[in-house]
């Protein structure tokens, strides 16, 4: 039990630090906000990452079929099927992420509205820490400095069906060669970690960036509010 305390720790922590992710945290809402759709979204992305692999199968069972001679209705069934769902897999998944985006949106306005509303009084709203927090949080549905969340969840998805697109790939591509699964999993692995500074702004979260973003809303809803244009005229 001594020998073994520090390797539980080391993976709890290890556990921890996945958990804490904020990709961990975002998968885990989206049951939340709608399991239904979150598990239909899943099994749509996990069938378009396999769906190309299994369509380079079909093919070629049904070309040594050819070469063979043999009856031709299983092959051709086989390729027919795996090709339309190609082709029908894509646009419905693209509606169910909308779908979901907009359900996961209006749960987490729900929590926001919650955490704004549960403290009693009015002093937590007038705290400049949390006003700078509310105005990036709100930012997920209002797409003033990126897409929204039903317009995102569709770009999520596509990047994630090219990822399990990859490893299945990948996977076959082992049967005949296993020096080939690491050169083409190495230089895909190498666009990422030389691309990877482009995909993220890691000053987002920065007091400059907010207190930027909450002087731009101010003066926004200045101008074009009701009650605040009015008595600015």
């Amino acid at each position: 039990m001594v020998v073994r305390a520090p390797a539980l720790r080391q993976n709890a922590v290890v556990l921890q630090r996945l958990t804490g992710r904020k990709e961990w945290k975002f998968f885990g809402v989206l049951p939340k906000a709608a399991p239904g759709l979150a598990a239909a979204w899943w099994t749509a992305l996990l069938l378009r990452g396999i769906l190309p692999a299994a369509f380079a199968i079909a093919m070629g069972v049904l070309v040594g079929a050819v070469q063979r001679g043999d009856p031709l209705a299983r092959p051709l069934a086989l390729a027919g099927a795996t090709f339309v769902l190609l082709q029908v897999l894509s646009p419905i998944h693209q509606a169910v992420s909308a779908n979901l985006g907009d359900r996961t949106a209006a749960w987490l306005y729900d929590r926001l509205t919650e955490a704004c509303v549960r403290p009693p009084g009015m002093g937590h709203l007038e705290d400049p820490t949390l006003t700078s927090d509310l105005t990036v949080a709100r930012d997920f549905d209002l797409g003033m400095t990126g897409p929204s969340l039903s317009i995102s969840m569709d770009f999520i998805a596509n990047g994630m069906v090219e990822m399990i697109g990859g490893v299945a790939s990948a996977a076959i591509l082992a049967r005949y060669a296993w020096w080939a699964t690491i050169v083409l999993a190495g230089a895909w692995l190498a666009t990422h970690w030389l691309l990877r500074e482009s995909a993220i702004w890691r000053d987002r979260n920065t007091e400059e960036v907010r207190g930027a973003q909450r002087d731009a809303d101010y003066a926004y809803r200045l101008a074009v509010d009701p009650p605040a244009s009015k008595e600015l005229r």
